[in-house]
């Protein structure tokens, strides 16, 4: 937990232009639209083109969230970027989008890799660093080419993922009780085989995921309210890992909230791993769904199996 006040002060996001239907995916493969819908709640995802990297869609993302926040790449000082598909092995992600943007030689820049939890473990990351007060203005971006690690014969996944990147811009604060409250981390390695990546695609145990992710992500969400002695009636808006409609609806279950209460537009992007939440909340803020006092809970689960939540007050 951070041990002075960080807070959000720009949200940025890019998806690709190009849109995948599920009716162009039954073309493809055995399936449906509504055997896609009824299972997930997808109706279409981006696709980046051939030649757009996850690195150009995390520099789009990086500077509408700099736009936002009005400050410029030489302002930052602080760059992770959460990625389970970077450009390439080695270098990180970070070091080819802090080129590509323009930001400072001096800046810290790294990747992080906890797959679709992967956007909750940077912005701890980041929040804490700025809270030490060694750094001023973090980069924080979630950025993923799902595309190009997808079996494309596979219709239990590939139905599932989409491309797109999201970001926010944290600095520290002298004013208690806003920004980031507090984070619960953890992960249950024991689930690793669920979903992993091998010989360069996707691979998924379907059922044992789901369950898994309902589990993990009710566990996260209570344990950060718990902490902070919040009642779930309290939050405004809880903004979840984007990755199945059915999860979801499960969750808001469990947590007693309707449904109304959950930021959802897994519809329109499908699963874009550590993406998934900075684009729903970059959405969501523009949308007029997130006001200055409201109390917003963050919650994912992800390959690992990684699980996480933060809770924000704007």
């Amino acid at each position: 937990m951070p041990s002075a006040s960080t807070v959000i002060i720009g949200t940025g996001a890019y998806t690709p232009s190009r849109i995948l239907t599920n009716a162009e995916l039954a073309r493809l493969v055995d399936t449906s639209d509504e055997w896609i819908v009824t299972r997930s709640g997808i109706r279409e995802r981006r696709i980046a083109a051939d030649d757009e990297l996850t690195s150009d869609m995390a520099v789009a993302a990086g500077r509408a969230a700099l736009a936002d926040a009005q400050l410029t790449p030489a302002d930052v000082d602080l760059l992770i970027v959460a990625t389970v598909t970077p450009d390439m092995p080695m270098p990180a992600a970070a070091c080819l989008v802090q080129h590509k943007l323009g930001l400072p030689t001096t800046a810290a820049c790294f990747d992080i890799n906890a797959a679709c939890t992967g956007f909750l473990y940077a912005l701890d990351t980041a929040c804490a660093m700025v809270a030490s007060g060694r750094y001023r203005h973090a980069l924080v971006i979630g950025a993923e080419k799902m595309s190009s690690i997808v079996d494309w014969k596979d219709r239990t996944t590939c139905v599932l993922f989409g491309d797109g990147a999201g970001a926010v811009v944290i600095r520290g604060s002298d004013q208690a009780g806003i920004g980031l409250l507090g984070t619960r981390l953890g992960t249950h390695g024991n689930g690793a085989q669920a979903l992993r990546v091998r010989d360069n695609v996707i691979t998924m145990q379907g059922r044992e995921v789901y369950k898994s992710a309902i589990r993990v992500m009710d566990e996260a969400a209570r344990s950060i309210l718990e902490q902070q002695g919040i009642a779930a009636h309290q939050i405004a808006l809880v903004i979840p890992h984007q990755a199945n409609l059915r999860i979801i609806e499960a969750v808001a279950q469990y947590l007693k909230l309707p449904l109304e209460r959950f930021f959802i537009n897994v519809d329109k992007y499908g699963n874009t791993s550590a993406a998934s939440i900075p684009i729903a909340l970059d959405e969501a803020r523009r949308a007029g769904r997130v006001q200055p006092g409201d109390l917003n809970l963050l919650v994912a689960f992800g390959a690992g199996l990684t699980y996480g939540s933060a809770l924000i007050r704007w």
